[in-house]
């Protein structure tokens, strides 16, 4: 099984649970592909989907793991028609608000709720206290695009400086799919 694991603004770098994640799924003997989008820090829309329109066709992957501005990048891919192949899994963890406004991000938004994740199973992972979407904003999205919730208590950005470094839950989720897929 092939996992892809998009970060968000700034990137994921260690001790971020996305860099964790990518070298367990690897100590597994897993593939996975976590590259690095460029300008991290000052990001442009049509740079970043280029840049993961051709990781996507180059590693084809079966599962998606999506943080923070990841989410907003993937639901332009989606609503672009710019997704070629459908993933069998999808997790959209902390996506911020579909209006957000923060100066550095403005290529990004605003945008809509996809009407097509390109995923046969989704999985939307939310904070009840992201300081990017307010709670009642994040089940409003989950309504929209049909998905039930997963509300972490008090997880902030589900980041790095909300105590996400080593997140088994994530892992044990990748893991499972991993075994449920060879058994197929």
């Amino acid at each position: 099984m092939n996992v892809m694991l998009l970060h968000g603004w700034g990137g994921s770098d260690f001790p971020h649970w996305q860099s964790w994640l990518a070298g367990e799924i690897a100590k597994e003997y897993g593939c996975v592909d976590f590259f690095r989008f460029p300008n991290v820090d000052a990001p442009v829309l049509d740079v970043w989907k280029e840049a993961a329109i051709q990781e996507l066709r180059r590693f084809r992957p079966d599962v998606l793991i999506c943080h923070s501005l990841a989410n907003t990048l993937w639901f332009h891919l989606c609503n672009e028609g710019l997704v070629e192949e459908k993933l069998k899994e999808l997790f959209l963890v902390a996506p911020p608000s579909l209006e957000c406004s923060i100066e550095e991000l403005q290529t990004f938004f605003p945008v809509s709720a996809p009407e097509d994740l390109h995923a046969k199973r989704v999985h939307l992972i939310i904070s009840d206290n992201d300081p990017y979407m307010q709670k009642e904003e994040a089940k409003q999205l989950a309504q929209v695009l049909d998905i039930e919730p997963i509300f972490l208590k008090n997880a902030g950005h589900i980041n790095a400086q909300s105590g996400f470094g080593p997140w088994p839950w994530m892992l044990q989720q990748v893991l499972k799919k991993d075994r449920d897929a060879r058994n197929d």
